[in-house]
């Protein structure tokens, strides 16, 4: 082969070589940390690339802390990004908190982070307090409603200024927690209330009342103040429910009235077939006359003048019926016509 190839493949190689040493060793953020007082050496480097641990992301967060005054060693910050963390938030946690004279050790603003909290957000809010609507109007209704003992709703809105504590925020509860704990203390400061102008005419009722049950406790806030936004008034609770209980009465007694009338229909009807059973057992005894008077002729116990001795006793009350029946029915007219003529 001619030599100017493996000239070229010599040349190529060479590059190659560089290329990857530049890669493996990263010269200028080396010189960089060495110029900023930072003490890292090239292995160190070299180790974190076979680690699969970017440099850039130790060694800049470790030059901001020196710059700072912090003293936070690489191994440290490896062990963090190893364990899935966010080294630059962390450091510029600490560096925040440092400024703002809060203790914060590395290895507890490590864990908030590890936890899943925004460390710089919590050291932010530990400076600056945050306000939290109580209820999120974001996340549901706008206003908390209670019922006060007279039955009138209110609907109440407070806004609570919360601080972060640091020494709790790992394993505390979250904002949520305080939102429906203030709700919940809401709803039982109207509810207990005697009638609702009583938490009008002083809406630091509810403050005062919330404020001291102590919501704060096992959450990572610190509860400064809870002021009540907006009041307003709601339904007639109290009317709606008494007016359906009413009409609920009205119902069963309804219902009852029918059943008793059901059951006069049913009774009434029972002793009308009574009676047609009682006139059927009379006509069967009026058809049984004949033949006892028959079986009377036949035995002797009958004679033909007593027959018709019965026969005309028969017939004179009949006569004297139809007679009676007349005059009561003539002196009904009369007294009609009378009637009618004073008229």
């Amino acid at each position: 082969m001619p030599v100017g190839f493996f000239a070229a493949v010599f040349v190529f190689v060479i590059i190659f070589a560089f290329l990857f040493l530049m890669w493996l060793v990263p010269l200028r953020l080396w010189i960089a940390a060495m110029a900023s007082g930072v003490r890292v050496s090239i292995f160190s480097l070299v180790g974190m690339r076979l680690r699969r641990i970017p440099p850039t992301i130790i060694v800049n967060p470790q030059i901001m802390a020196y710059k700072a005054g912090l003293s936070v060693s690489s191994n440290q910050l490896e062990a963090h990004y190893l364990a899935g963390g966010n080294v630059y938030q962390v450091v510029t946690a600490l560096i925040s908190a440092d400024k703002a004279n809060i203790p914060l050790t590395f290895e507890r603003a490590a864990a908030i982070d590890l936890a899943g909290r925004n460390v710089l957000e919590a050291v932010q809010m530990s400076v600056k307090p945050k306000v939290i609507d109580a209820p999120d109007p974001t996340k549901g209704p706008e206003f908390v409603a209670a019922v006060a003992m007279d039955g009138i709703q209110l609907k109440a809105k407070a806004r609570v200024t919360v601080r972060a504590n640091l020494d709790r925020l790992v394993g505390g509860a979250t904002e949520e927690t305080i939102i429906a704990r203030v709700g919940e203390g809401i709803v039982t400061t109207v509810g207990s209330a005697q009638s609702h102008k009583q938490v009008l005419e002083n809406p630091d009722l509810i403050s005062r009342s919330v404020l001291q049950k102590g919501l704060d406790a096992g959450t990572g806030f610190e509860i400064l103040s809870i002021d009540i936004a907006d009041v307003d008034v709601g339904a007639n609770i109290g009317a709606a429910l008494q007016i359906e209980q009413a009409n609920a009465d009205k119902e069963i007694a309804r219902a009852k009235a029918e059943e008793r009338r059901a059951m006069a229909v049913a009774e009434e009807q029972e002793m009308k077939a009574r009676t047609q059973e009682m006139r059927a057992k009379v006509v069967e005894a009026e058809a049984e006359i004949p033949q006892a008077i028959a079986e009377a002729f036949r035995s002797g116990h009958l004679g033909i003048m007593d027959y018709y001795n019965m026969k005309n006793v028969i017939s004179d009350t009949q006569m004297r019926q139809s007679i009676a029946d007349s005059q009561t029915s003539h002196k009904s007219e009369n007294s009609g016509g009378s009637a009618d003529s004073h008229v």
